[in-house]
Formats: structure tokens, C-alpha cells, sequence
């Protein structure tokens, strides 16, 4: 008791008021309730690609027409106390009306999704190509540069093209070497 009648006296002033309780700068507000739900939108996001894509099969227009198939012929034919849309069939259109309003933003929800996948994949190709581009380069520079130094490189067809021109001088200068000797004799 004496713990809470020292709080409360904190929290009241000199003309005993109650103060409203001071906020933690030190610790994160608790949450506040919202009233739009909150939702994860990776997940919506999968969910509206899933349809969308069941949207866009053979098998749902199969399903689709086979549900209006029967609904027509059941309206039509069943008992009048049992048919529950009359002929113009307008709680038919009600509901074809309520799938299209659904199915319209989800399929543009999925392609804007996909357009932003498809936007960071051309992204990344872009820069791939560009890095390749570079390396391309580089080598290109590299095998100009081989190839000017290995025209300053003796090969061995130089070099024995050397040597023999070297013989060929030896026995040029072995042949007048001799000549001389033999007539200064």
C-alpha cells in the first residue's frame, strides 16, 4: 500500500491533480487498433496470382459454362416452386457481374506483379550484359597487348633464320680468309 500511495503522489501535483502518466521514451508505444484490418500483402499478392492464373486455364471456362449450363437449364425446366431465378435470369447476370468485378483487379494485381519481376529481371540482365561487356573488353585489350609483345619476342623461325645467315657469314668470311692466305703465299 505504501508503494501505491507514493506512485499516486508522484503522479498528482501541489494542487493534487492527477497528472496524465509520462511516456517512456525508452520503450516502443504499444499498438494502437486500427480499423482497416491488417493484412500481409506478400501474401495477397500469391493468393491473387493463384487465382489469376486459374482465371486464365481452359479448365475455368469449363467450369464457368458448366455452371451456366445448369443453372439456365434448372431455371428453365426444374419446378416453378423450385427455380430461384426467373427467366432473364438476372440474379445469373448478379453473379457473373460479382465475378468479374472480383476477378478484374486481382488479374491486374497479379500482372503488376509480375511486371515488377520482370522489371528487376531486366534489370539484373542489364547489368550482366554490361559486366560482360567490360569483361569483353578487358580481354580484348589483354590479347592486343599479347600480341604486340610477341612480335617483340624471337621466335624460333627468327632465330634460326639468324643462325643461319651467321653460318653463311662465317663461311663468306672463311672463304676470304682463305683466299687472302692463299695469295699472300
Amino acid at each position: 500500500m505504501a508503494g501505491e500511495d507514493r506512485a499516486r503522489a508522484a503522479s498528482t501535483g501541489a494542487s493534487g491533480l492527477v497528472r496524465p502518466p509520462r511516456v517512456r521514451l525508452d520503450q516502443p508505444k504499444p499498438p494502437r487498433r486500427r480499423l482497416v484490418p491488417d493484412y500481409d500483402p506478400e501474401a495477397f499478392g500469391r493468393l491473387s496470382e493463384r487465382i489469376a492464373r486459374f482465371l486464365g486455364t481452359g479448365r475455368f471456362i469449363v467450369w464457368m459454362t458448366l455452371v451456366i449450363i445448369v443453372w439456365v437449364a434448372w431455371n428453365i425446366f426444374a419446378p416453378p416452386t423450385l427455380r430461384f431465378d426467373q427467366y432473364p435470369f438476372i440474379f445469373l447476370t448478379l453473379m457473373l457481374s460479382l465475378q468479374a468485378s472480383y476477378a478484374a483487379p486481382l488479374i491486374l494485381l497479379a500482372q503488376n506483379r509480375q511486371d515488377d519481376r520482370d522489371r528487376v529481371t531486366h534489370e539484373q540482365d542489364r547489368k550482366q550484359n554490361e559486366r560482360s561487356i567490360a569483361d569483353t573488353e578487358y580481354l580484348t585489350r589483354e590479347i592486343a597487348a599479347l600480341r604486340m609483345g610477341l612480335g617483340e619476342v624471337a621466335t624460333r623461325d627468327w632465330i634460326r633464320s639468324e643462325l643461319e645467315d651467321l653460318i653463311r657469314d662465317l663461311d663468306d668470311h672463311r672463304a676470304l680468309s682463305r683466299s687472302e692466305s692463299d695469295e699472300d703465299r
